[in-house]
Protein backbone atom coordinates (compact mmCIF):
# COMPACT_ATOMS: atom_id res chain seq x y z
CA UNK A 1 0.00 0.00 0.00
CA UNK A 2 1.39 3.20 -0.94
CA UNK A 3 2.23 5.93 1.63
CA UNK A 4 1.94 9.02 -1.20
CA UNK A 5 -1.07 10.96 -1.59
CA UNK A 6 -3.73 9.65 -3.79
CA UNK A 7 -4.71 11.36 -7.60
CA UNK A 8 -6.90 10.40 -10.30
CA UNK A 9 -6.58 11.90 -13.27
CA UNK A 10 -9.15 11.54 -16.35
CA UNK A 11 -8.11 11.84 -20.10
CA UNK A 12 -4.39 10.36 -19.29
CA UNK A 13 -3.95 8.62 -21.85
CA UNK A 14 -2.50 12.08 -23.61
CA UNK A 15 -2.33 15.25 -23.89
CA UNK A 16 -2.82 17.78 -20.82
CA UNK A 17 -4.24 14.57 -19.08
CA UNK A 18 -0.70 12.84 -19.22
CA UNK A 19 1.23 15.93 -18.76
CA UNK A 20 -0.57 16.30 -15.46
CA UNK A 21 -0.35 12.77 -14.71
CA UNK A 22 3.49 13.05 -15.35
CA UNK A 23 3.42 16.26 -13.48
CA UNK A 24 1.65 14.86 -10.16
CA UNK A 25 3.99 11.35 -10.68
CA UNK A 26 7.12 12.22 -8.78
CA UNK A 27 5.14 13.16 -5.26
CA UNK A 28 1.81 10.70 -5.72
CA UNK A 29 -0.04 7.74 -6.45
CA UNK A 30 -1.55 8.22 -9.58
CA UNK A 31 -4.60 6.60 -11.26
CA UNK A 32 -4.81 6.61 -14.64
CA UNK A 33 -7.94 7.07 -16.39
CA UNK A 34 -9.17 6.90 -19.57
CA UNK A 35 -10.35 4.59 -22.41
CA UNK A 36 -7.00 3.63 -24.36
CA UNK A 37 -5.73 0.74 -22.20
CA UNK A 38 -2.42 0.49 -24.00
CA UNK A 39 -1.79 4.35 -23.81
CA UNK A 40 -2.81 4.44 -20.44
CA UNK A 41 -0.36 1.47 -19.58
CA UNK A 42 2.66 3.39 -21.21
CA UNK A 43 2.11 6.37 -19.47
CA UNK A 44 2.05 4.52 -16.14
CA UNK A 45 5.48 2.53 -16.74
CA UNK A 46 6.73 6.20 -17.00
CA UNK A 47 6.08 6.71 -13.41
CA UNK A 48 7.05 5.71 -9.78
CA UNK A 49 4.07 4.77 -8.14
CA UNK A 50 0.67 4.59 -10.65
CA UNK A 51 -1.78 2.34 -12.09
CA UNK A 52 -4.31 2.65 -15.31
CA UNK A 53 -7.73 2.73 -14.76
CA UNK A 54 -9.61 2.17 -18.30
CA UNK A 55 -13.13 3.10 -17.43
CA UNK A 56 -15.85 4.76 -19.76
CA UNK A 57 -16.12 7.79 -18.05
CA UNK A 58 -20.30 8.40 -19.01
CA UNK A 59 -20.91 5.01 -18.01
CA UNK A 60 -19.00 4.70 -14.20
CA UNK A 61 -20.39 3.06 -11.25
CA UNK A 62 -19.52 2.54 -7.65
CA UNK A 63 -18.38 -0.64 -8.68
CA UNK A 64 -15.44 1.20 -10.92
CA UNK A 65 -14.55 3.44 -7.85
CA UNK A 66 -14.62 0.59 -4.91
CA UNK A 67 -11.64 0.76 -2.82
CA UNK A 68 -10.51 3.74 -3.55
CA UNK A 69 -11.61 5.19 0.05
CA UNK A 70 -8.96 8.47 0.24
CA UNK A 71 -8.67 10.51 -2.76
CA UNK A 72 -6.21 13.77 -2.55
CA UNK A 73 -6.52 14.94 -5.82
CA UNK A 74 -9.28 14.33 -8.75
CA UNK A 75 -8.33 15.98 -11.85
CA UNK A 76 -11.18 16.26 -14.92
CA UNK A 77 -9.18 16.51 -17.59
CA UNK A 78 -11.20 14.51 -20.33
CA UNK A 79 -13.12 16.03 -22.23
CA UNK A 80 -14.41 16.00 -26.42
CA UNK A 81 -15.19 18.99 -28.90
CA UNK A 82 -17.22 18.79 -31.81
CA UNK A 83 -17.12 22.30 -33.91
CA UNK A 84 -20.14 23.49 -36.23
CA UNK A 85 -22.60 25.83 -36.54
CA UNK A 86 -26.17 25.91 -34.58
CA UNK A 87 -27.70 25.95 -37.18
CA UNK A 88 -26.39 22.63 -38.49
CA UNK A 89 -25.67 20.62 -34.64
CA UNK A 90 -28.78 18.32 -33.61
CA UNK A 91 -29.21 17.23 -30.55
CA UNK A 92 -27.06 14.23 -30.62
CA UNK A 93 -24.04 16.36 -30.64
CA UNK A 94 -25.53 18.75 -27.58
CA UNK A 95 -26.01 15.43 -25.88
CA UNK A 96 -22.70 13.82 -26.33
CA UNK A 97 -21.24 16.97 -25.53
CA UNK A 98 -22.38 17.63 -22.40
CA UNK A 99 -22.92 13.69 -21.29
CA UNK A 100 -19.35 14.08 -21.88
CA UNK A 101 -18.18 17.04 -20.20
CA UNK A 102 -20.19 18.03 -17.49
CA UNK A 103 -22.41 15.10 -16.87
CA UNK A 104 -19.37 11.92 -16.36
CA UNK A 105 -17.84 15.17 -14.53
CA UNK A 106 -20.62 15.75 -12.09
CA UNK A 107 -20.98 11.73 -11.57
CA UNK A 108 -17.63 10.59 -10.67
CA UNK A 109 -16.70 13.81 -8.39
CA UNK A 110 -20.56 12.61 -6.82
CA UNK A 111 -19.53 9.28 -6.67
CA UNK A 112 -16.19 10.06 -5.55
CA UNK A 113 -16.59 12.21 -2.49
CA UNK A 114 -16.47 10.56 0.50
CA UNK A 115 -12.93 9.75 -0.58
CA UNK A 116 -11.95 13.06 -1.26
CA UNK A 117 -13.76 14.55 1.92
CA UNK A 118 -11.67 11.97 3.75
CA UNK A 119 -8.63 13.44 2.67
CA UNK A 120 -10.21 17.21 2.30
CA UNK A 121 -8.98 16.75 -1.37
CA UNK A 122 -9.07 18.68 -4.32
CA UNK A 123 -11.02 18.52 -7.31
CA UNK A 124 -9.42 20.48 -10.29
CA UNK A 125 -11.50 21.16 -13.40
CA UNK A 126 -9.79 21.66 -16.61
CA UNK A 127 -11.74 23.96 -18.74
CA UNK A 128 -11.28 26.56 -21.76
CA UNK A 129 -11.14 29.62 -23.29
CA UNK A 130 -13.98 28.83 -24.03
CA UNK A 131 -15.48 28.36 -21.31
CA UNK A 132 -15.07 32.01 -21.16
CA UNK A 133 -16.59 33.56 -24.07
CA UNK A 134 -18.15 31.85 -26.50
CA UNK A 135 -17.37 31.93 -30.19
CA UNK A 136 -19.26 31.35 -33.63
CA UNK A 137 -18.77 27.87 -34.46
CA UNK A 138 -18.06 26.88 -30.86
CA UNK A 139 -21.59 26.88 -29.33
CA UNK A 140 -22.10 23.32 -27.86
CA UNK A 141 -18.77 22.89 -26.27
CA UNK A 142 -18.33 26.46 -25.24
CA UNK A 143 -21.85 26.09 -23.31
CA UNK A 144 -20.27 22.64 -21.95
CA UNK A 145 -17.63 24.42 -20.31
CA UNK A 146 -19.55 27.16 -19.22
CA UNK A 147 -21.28 24.52 -17.28
CA UNK A 148 -18.67 23.07 -16.15
CA UNK A 149 -17.57 26.48 -14.44
CA UNK A 150 -21.25 26.47 -12.69
CA UNK A 151 -20.54 23.09 -11.21
CA UNK A 152 -16.93 23.73 -9.82
CA UNK A 153 -18.38 27.47 -8.55
CA UNK A 154 -21.44 25.25 -6.29
CA UNK A 155 -19.04 22.45 -5.84
CA UNK A 156 -16.84 24.74 -3.99
CA UNK A 157 -19.32 26.33 -2.19
CA UNK A 158 -21.25 23.03 -0.99
CA UNK A 159 -18.16 21.27 0.12
CA UNK A 160 -15.76 24.10 1.98
CA UNK A 161 -13.69 21.90 3.77
CA UNK A 162 -12.40 20.63 -0.34
CA UNK A 163 -10.28 22.63 -2.44
CA UNK A 164 -11.94 23.02 -5.92
CA UNK A 165 -10.02 25.10 -9.00
CA UNK A 166 -11.20 25.87 -12.35
CA UNK A 167 -7.99 25.79 -14.67
CA UNK A 168 -8.65 27.97 -18.33
CA UNK A 169 -6.18 27.17 -21.21
CA UNK A 170 -6.28 28.59 -24.28
CA UNK A 171 -5.15 27.10 -27.51
CA UNK A 172 -2.82 23.78 -26.37
CA UNK A 173 -0.73 21.68 -28.78
CA UNK A 174 -3.44 18.92 -28.42
CA UNK A 175 -4.80 16.09 -31.01
CA UNK A 176 -8.24 18.51 -29.91
CA UNK A 177 -6.61 21.55 -31.29
CA UNK A 178 -5.14 19.27 -34.48
CA UNK A 179 -8.91 18.35 -35.34
CA UNK A 180 -9.73 22.26 -34.29
CA UNK A 181 -7.20 23.72 -36.92
CA UNK A 182 -8.30 20.94 -39.41
CA UNK A 183 -11.91 22.39 -39.17
CA UNK A 184 -11.33 25.81 -39.64
CA UNK A 185 -9.03 24.89 -42.32
CA UNK A 186 -5.70 26.06 -41.01
CA UNK A 187 -2.46 24.67 -40.42
CA UNK A 188 -1.73 23.27 -36.65
CA UNK A 189 1.29 25.19 -35.42
CA UNK A 190 2.11 23.51 -32.19
CA UNK A 191 4.72 26.37 -31.28
CA UNK A 192 2.71 29.07 -31.19
CA UNK A 193 -0.36 26.87 -28.56
CA UNK A 194 0.21 26.38 -25.25
CA UNK A 195 2.22 23.14 -24.73
CA UNK A 196 0.41 20.72 -22.23
CA UNK A 197 3.19 20.66 -19.77
CA UNK A 198 2.86 24.36 -19.12
CA UNK A 199 -0.94 23.48 -18.91
CA UNK A 200 0.02 20.85 -16.40
CA UNK A 201 2.43 23.22 -14.14
CA UNK A 202 -0.55 25.34 -13.71
CA UNK A 203 -2.29 22.55 -12.50
CA UNK A 204 0.33 21.18 -10.01
CA UNK A 205 0.32 25.06 -8.86
CA UNK A 206 -3.23 24.79 -8.24
CA UNK A 207 -2.34 21.43 -6.18
CA UNK A 208 1.01 22.02 -4.22
CA UNK A 209 -0.35 25.58 -3.05
CA UNK A 210 0.49 25.69 1.04
CA UNK A 211 -3.15 24.86 3.43
CA UNK A 212 -3.95 28.15 3.33
CA UNK A 213 -4.14 28.28 -0.08
CA UNK A 214 -6.74 27.67 -2.13
CA UNK A 215 -6.05 28.27 -5.68
CA UNK A 216 -9.89 28.83 -7.27
CA UNK A 217 -9.32 29.62 -11.12
CA UNK A 218 -6.31 30.08 -12.95
CA UNK A 219 -6.25 31.03 -16.93
CA UNK A 220 -3.71 30.35 -19.15
CA UNK A 221 -3.17 31.80 -22.61
CA UNK A 222 -0.47 31.29 -25.23
CA UNK A 223 2.37 33.70 -24.90
CA UNK A 224 2.03 35.76 -28.20
CA UNK A 225 -0.59 33.11 -30.02
CA UNK A 226 -3.94 33.30 -30.46
CA UNK A 227 -6.24 34.34 -27.99
CA UNK A 228 -8.65 32.13 -28.90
Amino acid sequence: MTDRPTALVTGASRGVGAAVARALGPTHHVILGGRDEKALAGVAAELPDARPWPVELTRVTQADVAGVERLDVLVHSAGISVLGRIADQGADVWRRTFEVNVVAVAELTRLLLPALRAAKGHVVCVNSGSGQRANPDWASYAASKFALKAFADALRLEEPALRVTTVYPGRTATDMQRGVRAYEGGEFEPDRYLQPESVARAVLAAVAAGPDAHLTELTLRPRGGPVT
